[in-house]
C-alpha cells in the first residue's frame, strides 16, 4: 500500500517549473509507488484528486567517483495534473 513516505520530493527543474504554470506537478518516488497509490496520498493528504497521472520509470546511472564505479538509485516521476484550485501546500517553493 503507497504511503506518504513514498514521496522522496517534487521536482524544480526549468522544465518542471515550466509545467507549473499549467498546473502540472512532477512528483519524485520510489519505484513502488503506482498511479493508483499516488492518487490515494493526494487524496488523503492534499485533499483533491487529480485530473490525470503519468509516470516514467528512471533507471539510475552507473557513474564512477575517483575511479570508483558505483550507481545512483533508480526513481519514479510523476506528471500530476491538478484540478482548478489544487494546491501541495506543504510541498511548494
Amino acid at each position: 500500500m503507497a504511503d506518504i513516505t513514498d514521496i522522496k520530493s517534487i521536482l524544480y527543474t526549468e522544465k518542471s517549473l515550466g509545467l507549473q504554470e499549467d498546473g502540472v506537478v512532477v512528483i519524485q518516488t520510489s519505484p513502488r509507488m503506482t498511479k493508483s497509490g499516488l492518487k490515494e496520498v493526494l487524496r488523503e493528504y492534499f485533499g483533491f484528486i487529480p485530473l490525470r497521472v503519468n509516470s516514467l520509470n528512471q533507471k539510475g546511472k552507473v557513474k564512477k567517483f575517483k575511479g570508483i564505479e558505483g550507481k545512483r538509485d533508480s526513481f519514479k516521476k510523476f506528471y500530476v495534473t491538478l484540478p482548478e484550485g489544487a494546491k501541495i501546500e506543504s510541498l511548494e517553493i
